[in-house]
């Protein structure tokens, strides 16, 4: 049976670039591999056939002499090429799929060739610690000093978990890289190094104050600057705070995660600050001013109009919070909540029923709801 034209076989053209050509025999030797194909029997000589191709197109002067001649290029064993016969040989069959195991499988077998297992430093964890401040502190900013449990390098062999006198030495089994590879049939097979777990160095004198892992748990003081402005969610990271590396690697980042605890006078809501302020009926009526807080620890007087109604709004402006980054300070919003008074004697109740015949037409709001109201009761007999 004639032979397939190799550009067919992976489904490319022939001005394919090299990358093509691999992405191309990436997906057939997937499709076709036989260990997924059991039920398919032509599965491995497809498979045989890919190979067979990216073999030969891969190589820049292999794919010219097959542009021009075709298959009679590499007839009589011409080239270095294939075997006579059609398949490849053992041989040729790793060089082609080296190329592409790695990202064919290293998600599966923990990373590619080229990487160098854990490696013998590697850097620590991040840690994330949660801090409450109160939006006094988050107005002014504040020095905070925290405890953080960590893991710190080891004092006793500075991080290297051999004993003092002694250093790590380089694995024997793998070199140093932390994997071995193995041939199985078509496949070479990349495995974490069972002597040293892929770490590339191995201890003879362990330290014995860490166990040759190099930390120890230490619980650690820190000094932390809260900027003003903060707001709850703000994250702040401090470089090399974090978990120590492994076998003298950088340590890691600590990230500090600010909450703003609600306050018994004000309301935030970004940079603007919230009162509400209670101001008697009277003071509501007919005017008057009230004294409210603010944030900075001050007092600002307010002036009430006469007629204020309740969740009425005043404004001061430039004294809420700061801006985290600069950009100057927000407002502060004054909102009334007119009170009713209890607890009356019977002179106020004879004063205020003698001043409630006298207000009939002070109070538009109650004269218009009425007025809707009779309506309402019009349309309803009607």
């Amino acid at each position: 049976m004639a032979k397939r034209d190799y550009y067919d076989v992976l489904g490319v053209g022939k001005n394919a670039s090299p990358e093509e050509l691999k992405k191309a025999y990436r997906t057939k030797a997937k499709e076709l591999h036989p260990d997924r194909n059991s039920d398919n029997p032509d599965a491995e000589s497809q498979f045989k056939e890919a190979n067979e191709a990216y073999e030969i197109l891969k190589d820049a002067e292999k794919k010219a002499a097959y542009d021009r001649f075709g298959h009679a290029a590499f007839e009589g064993g011409m080239g270095g090429g294939p075997r006579p016969g059609g398949g490849p040989g053992q041989g040729d069959f790793a060089s082609a799929f080296s190329d592409v195991f790695e990202d064919l499988f290293g998600d599966f077998m923990g990373g590619g060739g080229q990487r160098s297992g854990r490696g013998r430093a590697s850097r620590g964890s991040d840690l994330r610690y949660n801090l409450r401040v109160d939006l006094e502190e988050a107005y002014t900013g504040v020095q905070k000093a925290i405890s953080v449990p960590t893991s710190v390098s080891c004092s006793a062999c500075d991080g290297t978990g051999a004993e003092s006198g002694s250093e790590p030495q380089t694995c024997p089994t793998c070199s140093g890289i932390g994997k071995v590879r193995a041939q199985q049939g078509f496949f070479t097979v990349e495995r974490t190094c069972p002597t040293c777990s892929g770490i590339g160095q191995i201890i003879n004198n362990p330290c014995q104050s860490c166990g040759g892992v190099g930390r120890e748990h230490k619980e650690r003081s820190l000094s932390v600057n809260i900027p003003a402005g903060v707001e709850t969610g703000t994250r702040i990271r401090l470089a090399g705070e974090g978990e120590a590396g492994m076998r003298g690697g950088p340590s890691g980042d600590l990230y500090i995660f600010i909450e703003v605890q609600e306050h018994e006078l004000f309301e935030r809501d970004g940079t603007d600050l919230f009162c509400r302020v209670p101001v008697a009926m009277t003071t509501a009526a007919i005017g008057g001013d009230v004294e409210v807080p603010t944030i900075d620890g001050g007092r600002s007087r307010v002036k009430v109009p006469a007629g204020s109604q309740s969740g009425r709004q005043m404004r001061l402006r430039n004294k809420g919070m700061p801006a985290l980054r600069g950009g100057g300070a927000g407002d502060m919003f004054i909102e009334l909540a007119v009170e009713t008074p209890v607890n009356l004697t019977a002179k106020q109740k004879e004063l205020l029923r003698e001043f409630e015949k006298l207000s009939e037409e002070n109070n538009p709001q109650l004269s218009k709801f009425f007025s809707k109201v009779k309506s309402f009761w019009d349309e309803m007999k009607s």
